[in-house]
């Protein structure tokens, strides 16, 4: 339900005023949240400038770091994937919380496609097919047949959890596959060689890939007829389906692009490293739940996902290099801070307003 359902929008004139003070108090709060951050940000690296034997030196060394920028943008790879596949078909109106499941996968199937035929791109296309497919029978489950999209989504998840692991120790006798060839990173001259930014011209070809998606998804949705289809799926199908457009060709056509999506990330994912991993939670590893986070935070825009996805992923990158350096301060409360951080930022500035239409099914007027 929406926030302004929650609140009785626009029912009379004391609710409407209601709702602005609410509104106003949530756009203080982040710009005062993201002052003090930035005011933080500053202070630590002034801090470690001055001192740099210090604790704060450390830090701002690593943050400051090609490295560190080169290992965010590695590990965003897929979870900004899952997002905007997530916010496709989140707007249509389907929320799809199977995205876990859709890069498990996919990540298992490119590696699996690229062993058999020797190609990192065959490979990579083959992981977008596998999450497509499943991705298509969560459409078919949640739209022909009006099943709970949330424990649909479970199901999702469960399957590629259990399958993927499963298919691998029939195939290769282990959870584990064998290593493949992973696709060389693209080098920019010159830029490459600039201090911080030099990562991005220094970076596999799955991070430019992302950019163009990121790029794409916002224009689609800010630009297209379709994407204003999708924006009405979800918000008001009714009106949608009296103008003439099909809700469950839209709905279709966006969960199947949240599936294109997510393989794209899920295929990066393993293909990068070359070895799918499917012990435990897999290499997955609950990357797919980050996604949702990721777009929630982001209010369902893209260009949002992606920078909240670089925040979770950037301190996910710094605390790895924390733990390579061996400050004092104990691995598993470093290990936690990324998640410890997000969930401060969630509880602090991350309402969303969700789509009117998310999770109900709907049934065409003809």
């Amino acid at each position: 339900m929406s926030d302004a359902t929650a609140d009785g929008a626009g029912a009379d004139g004391e609710t409407t005023v209601a709702e602005e003070g609410s509104l106003f108090e949530r756009h203080t709060t982040r710009a005062i949240f993201a002052a003090t951050t930035v005011a933080s940000v500053v202070a630590l690296l002034l801090a470690g400038f001055l001192f740099p034997e210090s604790l704060a030196g450390t830090l701002a060394d690593v943050l400051t770091s090609e490295n560190t920028l080169a290992a965010a943008l590695r590990l965003s790879v897929p979870i900004a994937f899952a997002a905007l596949g997530g916010i496709f078909a989140e707007k249509s109106g389907v929320i799809n919380i199977g995205l876990e499941g859709l890069l498990i996968i996919s990540a298992f199937g490119a590696i699996y496609v690229a062993d058999l035929t020797g190609g990192v791109w065959v490979g990579f296309a083959g992981g977008v097919l596998a999450s497509t497919l499943l991705a298509g029978l969560f459409a078919v489950v949640t739209i022909k047949f009006r099943a709970d999209q949330i424990i649909a989504g479970l199901a999702v998840w469960l399957i590629a959890l259990g399958l993927a692991p499963f298919a691998s120790q029939v195939i290769y006798g282990s959870p584990n596959t064998p290593t493949v060839a992973t696709s060389p990173s693209i080098y920019v001259p010159v830029f490459a060689e600039l201090p911080f930014f030099g990562a991005l011209f220094s970076a596999s070809p799955s991070v430019y890939m992302l950019f163009a998606a990121v790029f794409l998804s916002w224009y689609v949705f800010e630009r297209t007829a379709f994407g204003r289809w999708i924006r009405a799926s979800g918000e008001n199908p009714r009106a949608l389906d009296t103008a003439g457009v099909s809700v469950t060709r839209v709905r279709y056509a966006a969960v199947i692009i949240s599936g294109v999506l997510a393989g794209m990330g899920g295929a990066a994912l393993s293909l990068d490293l070359g070895q799918f991993t499917g012990n435990g939670p897999t290499m997955v590893n609950g990357k797919g739940f980050i996604a949702i986070v990721a777009y929630l935070f982001g209010n369902y825009n893209p260009v949002g996902a992606f920078l909240s996805t670089m925040l979770f992923a950037g301190l996910d990158a710094v605390q790895t290099v924390l733990q390579l350096q061996g400050i004092g301060i104990p691995r598993q409360l470093i290990r936690i801070a990324p998640f410890v951080v997000v969930i401060v930022v969630l509880a602090l500035v991350g309402r969303t307003r969700l789509p009117e239409a998310a999770g109900e099914n709907y049934e065409t007027e003809e």
